[in-house]
Formats: C-alpha cells, sequence, structure tokens
C-alpha cells in the first residue's frame, strides 16, 4: 500500500530544503550585502510556492542572515562598523576556544584532512574563485573545530559565518586574494607541535585580521 505524504510533510520538506540552500549561499558568499530578495522571487528560484519560500526567509532572518523591514522589505544584512567589531570579537573568542579543545584530539588524519583542504583553497586562489575560496575556507575550520566535540560552541559560531558571508565576499574583492591564508600554515604547524599558545594565536589572528580592514 502507498502511503502519501500529507500536505503539511511536503512543505515542510520544501522548507528545510529551500532553507539549507538559501542558507549556504549567504554563507559562502554567493549573494552580496544589502541585496534584495523577495518571497516570491526566492520561491521561483528555487521552485517552490510561497508558503515554504516565506517561513525559510523568516528563519533566516531569526538568525541574522537575512534584514526585514516593517514593508516586509528583506536583504542581505550590510553591516555596519559596530556590527563587524561585534562579530570579530565573537570569532576571537570563541574560535580559539574551539580550536584549544580540538588540539587533543588532533591527529596525523586531521592535520592531512586540513593540509588537503588548503590545498583546495590555494586552487580556488589561483582562479579568483570567491565563493569557492570561502566556502573551503570555513570547511578548514569547521573540520578542526568539530574535533572540539563542542556542538553548542560550534552552532554559535556558524550563525557568526552565516551573518557574515555576504560581507566575507566583499573582503575578499577588497583583499585581492592571491595566496592561501599564511595563518592556515601557523595552524596547521601549532597542531603538529601540540602548541596551544600558538594555536590560539594563529586562529585569532586568522578569523579577524581580515575583518579588521574593513571597518573604517
Amino acid at each position: 500500500m502507498l502511503i502519501h505524504s500529507r500536505p503539511t510533510e511536503a512543505v515542510t520538506a520544501a522548507h528545510d530544503r529551500l532553507y539549507r540552500s538559501l542558507r549556504s549561499q549567504i554563507m559562502h558568499g554567493e549573494l552580496a550585502p544589502g541585496q534584495s530578495l523577495t518571497i516570491r522571487g526566492v520561491g521561483k528560484a528555487f521552485g517552490v510556492s510561497m508558503t515554504p519560500a516565506r517561513e525559510a526567509v523568516r528563519r533566516l532572518s531569526a538568525e541574522g542572515a537575512l534584514t526585514m523591514s516593517t514593508s516586509g522589505r528583506v536583504s542581505t544584512p550590510a553591516l555596519s562598523n559596530e556590527r563587524l567589531e561585534e562579530l570579530a570579537a565573537l570569532r576571537a573568542l570563541l574560535e580559539p576556544e574551539l580550536s584549544s579543545r580540538a588540539l587533543p584530539r588532533a591527529h596525523i588524519a586531521l592535520i592531512e584532512r586540513l593540509q588537503m583542504i588548503n590545498g583546495t583553497i590555494s586552487e580556488a586562489v589561483a582562479k579568483q574563485d570567491a565563493v569557492g575560496y570561502i566556502r573551503t575556507n570555513l570547511e578548514f575550520h569547521r573540520t578542526l573545530y568539530l574535533r572540539a566535540q563542542a556542538p553548542a560552541m560550534l552552532a554559535m559560531v556558524e550563525t557568526v559565518w552565516l551573518q557574515l558571508g555576504p560581507t566575507m565576499r566583499a573582503l575578499y574583492g577588497r583583499l585581492r586574494q592571491t595566496d592561501p591564508p599564511r595563518n592556515h600554515r601557523l595552524i596547521i604547524a601549532a597542531l603538529r607541535a601540540g602548541d596551544e599558545p600558538g594555536l590560539r594565536l594563529a586562529v585569532r589572528t586568522d578569523v579577524t585580521q581580515g575583518l579588521r580592514l574593513l571597518i573604517t
């Protein structure tokens, strides 16, 4: 006997797919800061009805990935200097702590994995692929932080990444990146040496120095 999904289940599934896809686009800088969206346009782009599109937009707005005006206008955030400073401070607090917690579990397989990801980052830099660069850069950090076994802290960090995604795309354009991140090599070296202070410093520098350039 065939069991048909109820309409509400189908809407929920469509919402979840749209939410994950749009969330990924925002986090990886596929949308520019201050880019306007419409619920109808989002639904059309992803082939879903207005209801799941509206719910996905509301969910992302609650996470700070989108902003909604009282008139219903939706856009990606164009962050103020104060907001950038706040998010940079959060990264400086949370990410060195995650790396420190990951250090006791940083076995050779993890280090080799990070080196491989860094090679992919180099390829993205050579191709001037901003979205690929941001995606693999975040993959580098997430791969390390997963070893911390601190899911609540990692979820907070990913929310910060989500809010920064469009701004990171703008930052990439300003930096005109031509080399892979130097601090990634320092992070890997500190992991090999079991150097916790060096690891904390390398991570803190890596996640904040670019953002500081945007604060005018």
